[in-house]
């Protein structure tokens, strides 16, 4: 096919999707030295338009990360408000297939880019779900406090996990839908060492992703004789802070 063909077949709708479901994922990689261009050929690829101005290099590092949990859980809302800082309200619409989006983190003053993939909760997608879990350095794993049979489901995602995923891959348990705490299924005991998020009102959103940018950029740069991150310190200590919310 010709290059206009490849690129239209490939492209992404709106809302980050391929165009169906079953599209088979490519990745690309731009080379060459600082200031040749890449990032502008990339912006005029994706966007049709030149970044005028002076030039900046691209600097960072970026890592992959996946929301995984039963369908209705809220992942898409959860990765809406990370990206957005908004709530998408209204009726219930369950991801087909793979979503993603992109965001540049700062951590100890380096520039981390997450891509984060949101993934289907029903089984009928779990086999394309499989397909993306070698490629994630990171999975946050979400159930609703409001609905005990996705808290019992854990199990099984982690068996999945275990089964499909990069044995050194970093894994975050999060109880949504802390906002609707009177309508909770879960105990405190059950969920001792998981974290309470909200998508819709934000609390421990950042503060999830954050952990796990700065866990990710530590096992990237760490040595030998460094001691280990302790990313439960640091959720800890941050949770200490006025700006945050509490942790269960």
């Amino acid at each position: 096919p010709t290059p206009a063909a490849t690129r239209t077949s490939q492209q992404p709708n709106l809302h980050g999707r391929p165009s169906t479901p079953s599209a088979a994922p490519f990745q690309i990689i731009l080379l060459g030295d600082s200031g040749v261009g890449k990032t502008s050929l990339l912006v005029q690829f994706d966007q049709g338009k030149f970044i005028a101005g002076s030039f900046s290099a691209t600097l960072g590092i970026g890592f992959t990360v996946m929301l995984l949990g039963d369908s209705g859980v809220g992942k898409t809302c959860f990765l809406i408000q990370f990206k957005d800082g908004a709530f998408l309200s209204g009726t219930f619409i369950a991801t087909v297939g793979i979503d993603f989006r992109n965001k540049v983190v700062t951590v100890d003053g380096m520039r981390v880019k997450l891509q984060i993939w949101d993934t289907a909760g029903q089984e009928r997608f779990r086999s394309v779900t499989h397909a993306y879990y070698r490629d994630a350095q990171a999975l946050l794993l979400l159930y609703d406090i409001t609905n005990k049979s996705s808290f019992d489901n854990i199990r099984a995602w982690l068996t999945e996990i275990h089964e499909y995923a990069q044995r050194d891959v970093v894994i975050m348990l999060l109880g949504n839908k802390a906002d609707v705490s009177s309508e909770r299924m879960i105990c405190s005991e059950d969920g001792e060492m998981l974290a309470r998020t909200s998508a819709k009102t934000g609390m421990n959103v950042e503060l999830a992703f954050l952990a796990i940018a700065k866990e990710l950029k530590y096992r990237a740069g760490r040595q030998a004789d460094e001691p280990s991150f302790q990313i439960r310190d640091y959720v800890e200590s941050q949770k200490k802070r006025p700006s945050c919310c509490s942790f269960l």
